[in-house]
């Protein structure tokens, strides 16, 4: 291995031996290895910003046809203009782009989800329970309509839910405990993969315990 192999395997080492230590407590090693992944990841993806949407999109396009593309020195000042909250006193000036960039991506996002999340979910529970193959897959049909009645009528508070109006509320707090809890476990998982491949890196490329 060359020399430049070997010394970013062991900053790899170093650096992920550092980000385990913070297991026993903070320390100087962690937010050390904190702070450069932060900055590395700042800096690559302020590069990345510049080569791959600012340099094509505006710089390119203002170059090759400046009066074609006028409309573009909009976002260009909007850009400059949220810069300024670098300077203390300039910084008024960057909440005129913050709130039309938050306006603008709350509205795009508002009518994605509607779209993808709400729509999609009350299609998909428009289903016909007996048309499944399988008794397995018909008991699954009946979960699937149940535990959404039951999810969304525990938000239903124009009433209060005592005696059998609450049985519903009781079951969709059920329902969205295990859909909670299934959501945790799937992270818990993700990060456990983490884990494993850095286990994995230590014991296989550093150490050749494992091949």
């Amino acid at each position: 291995m060359s020399f430049a192999g070997t010394f970013g395997l062991w900053m790899a080492v170093f650096f992920t031996f550092s980000i385990f230590s913070f297991l026993y407590k903070d320390n100087p090693f962690y937010k050390f290895a904190e702070q450069v992944f932060v900055g590395l990841s700042a800096a690559y993806w302020l590069v990345y910003l510049y080569y791959s949407i600012m340099l094509p999109n505006l710089f390119s396009k203002l170059i090759s046809d400046f009066k074609g593309n006028l409309i573009l020195l909009i976002p260009a000042a909007l850009g400059i203009m949220m810069l300024m909250r670098i300077i203390p006193k300039t910084q008024w000036i960057s909440r005129f782009p913050i709130a039309i960039m938050i306006g603008t991506s709350a509205g795009i996002s508002m009518v994605r989800y509607a779209k993808s999340d709400l729509l999609s979910q009350i299609s998909a529970t428009m289903i016909n329970p007996f048309a499944a193959v399988s008794v397995s897959a018909v008991i699954g049909n009946f979960l699937l309509i149940i535990g959404t009645i039951c999810g969304v009528y525990f938000f239903y508070f124009s009433k209060k839910q005592e005696g059998l109006s609450a049985v519903p509320s009781k079951l969709g707090i059920w329902f969205l405990m295990i859909s909670f809890g299934a959501s945790f476990g799937y992270t818990v998982m993700a990060r456990i993969s983490l884990l494993i491949g850095r286990l994995e890196f230590i014991l296989k490329d550093w150490l050749h315990i494992i091949k």
